[in-house]
């Protein structure tokens, strides 16, 4: 029997966790729970002991439903607080042949070269570019012949405190943590294709009160960004000017909410304040008012895709994601505001037995994060726990010794390459042996007056 896999989508409107199984190669959904977001906002976490209530409630309600009991999980964490940089890495290979040894060992120089704070956390190093002695754009250098191996990785890191606040939240609902995953990442391992990571694509996630963007490019992410706006500050526009509770707002925009032109008519809304009376509200105005966020929202997104400089390799397009893309018209405004670049709305992929309510880009998150702890992530990678993930079998078993380990250099984590030394047996024994003897020699007490004179008087005599 599979192991269960738990997955908890922390965002910043709802708790969503997922309990799956592997069946013959493919996810299957086996329960799932819901419940509203308290004690986290824009991203973190605000009151611990509330968040770790809507995280146990939407946990019992998945293991309720799957009938399965599952202990550990991974877990979301937004990029409120996340900050990223480039390194790379060069190592020697000393048999001429490349293998898992080898690509652990460059892309933990790669992390051994980067200048990570000392406030700062690994969350992924992702290697995008692989370089073989003098052949560039490498896809996968496992098993080829080379004598030198060089490697450009995208790290992702996340404030200690910001992540130390997630998992506190996460055992005090009684879980414990197997990995914790970039929102953004996650929700693209749900919707993208293999098609898409061979041509280059972008991801915007258009979540409740953030927005994620990651541009996926060679063989991994080289590129992401978040945006603190979601889908509740449409909510919140729309309450404001028309002076209608939040609650109200949130189901005018879910029953009316559009982003295409619309045929007019008028809407009947509760007035703060006013429990007797009811305001006449054109549509058109809502219009407006879903249009100039979400416009802003996308023309935000846009300058940042232009920022990370990759807008030319995406061949693929752009994938808009999350919840904020259920509102009518998101595609074609998006569109109209990036020219030139195919962009569609995608939804998760690849899972079986999926119920309609969770085959929406509002679950893309949480699937990715099944989807990750399957397997499915970047062919390489170094996780949290510097440890290297990949889907490939060890070719020298014998040599793991020789694989890089970390080390606390300067109150940094470093990577410490260990270095095999020659035996020295057969032809220099003899040497060892007379260092020992002279090693086990009684030394004079060189603080004894008498001894120190009695040096100086042979010296002289």
């Amino acid at each position: 029997m599979n192991k269960p896999i738990l997955a908890i989508d922390i965002g910043s409107t709802k708790i969503c966790a997922i309990i799956g199984e592997i069946k013959d190669g493919q996810m299957e959904i086996a329960g799932h729970g819901i419940s509203k977001s308290q004690g986290i906002k824009k991203g973190a976490i605000s009151n611990i002991e509330l968040a770790s209530q809507s995280i146990k409630h939407a946990v019992d309600d998945a293991k309720r439903v799957a009938g399965i009991n599952p202990t550990t999980a991974t877990i979301s964490i937004s990029g409120a607080y996340v900050k990223s940089l480039k390194s790379s890495g060069v190592v020697n290979i000393p048999n001429q042949e490349i293998s898992i040894n080898e690509i652990n060992r460059v892309m933990q120089t790669a992390l051994y070269n980067a200048n990570i704070p000392n406030e700062f956390e690994i969350l992924h190093v992702l290697p995008y570019k692989f370089k073989i002695d003098e052949q560039d754009f490498i896809e996968d250098p496992n098993g080829m012949n080379a004598s030198r191996m060089e490697v450009d990785t995208h790290i992702i890191m996340t404030g200690k405190s910001n992540l130390g606040n997630l998992k506190k939240a996460v055992h005090a609902a009684g879980i414990e943590i197997s990995k914790v995953v970039l929102s953004g990442y996650a929700s693209s391992l749900a919707v993208l294709s293999e098609n898409d990571r061979e041509r280059g694509v972008a991801v915007i996630d258009l979540g409740g009160q953030t927005s994620n963007l990651v541009v996926h490019a060679g063989n991994a992410i080289q590129y992401n960004d978040f945006l603190s706006v979601g889908s509740n500050h449409i909510t919140n526009d729309l309450s404001i000017a028309l002076h209608t509770p939040l609650d109200v707002a949130e189901e005018l925009k879910i029953s009316k909410g559009s982003l295409l032109q619309t045929a007019g008519g008028e809407v009947r809304l509760s007035i703060i304040g006013d429990e007797e009376n009811l305001n006449l509200v054109s549509l058109d105005i809502v219009h407006n008012i879903i249009y100039s966020r979400m416009e802003e929202t996308l023309v935000i997104l846009a300058d940042q895709l232009a920022k990370s400089g990759l807008k030319e390799q995406l061949g693929a397009g752009i994938i808009l994601t999350g919840g904020m893309t259920l509102i009518e018209g998101t595609r074609e405004l998006a569109q109209a505001l990036i020219p030139n670049i195919p962009i569609r709305v995608g939804q998760p992929t690849n899972i079986t037995n999926i119920s309609e309510d969770l085959n929406s880009p509002e679950f893309s998150t949480v699937i990715g994060l099944l989807q990750y702890e399957s397997g499915k992530h970047t062919e390489y990678e170094l996780e949290g726990s510097k440890t290297m993930l990949h889907s490939k079998e060890y070719k020298h078993k014998d040599s793991l010794q020789d694989i890089a380990n970390l080390q606390n250099m300067d109150g940094v984590q470093k990577p410490k390459i260990s270095v095999s030394t020659p035996s020295f047996k057969d032809e220099k024994e003899s040497d060892i042996d007379l260092f020992k003897d002279l090693s086990q020699e009684p030394k004079k007490n060189q603080n004894n007056p008498i001894d120190n004179f009695m040096d100086w008087a042979k010296k002289i005599f």
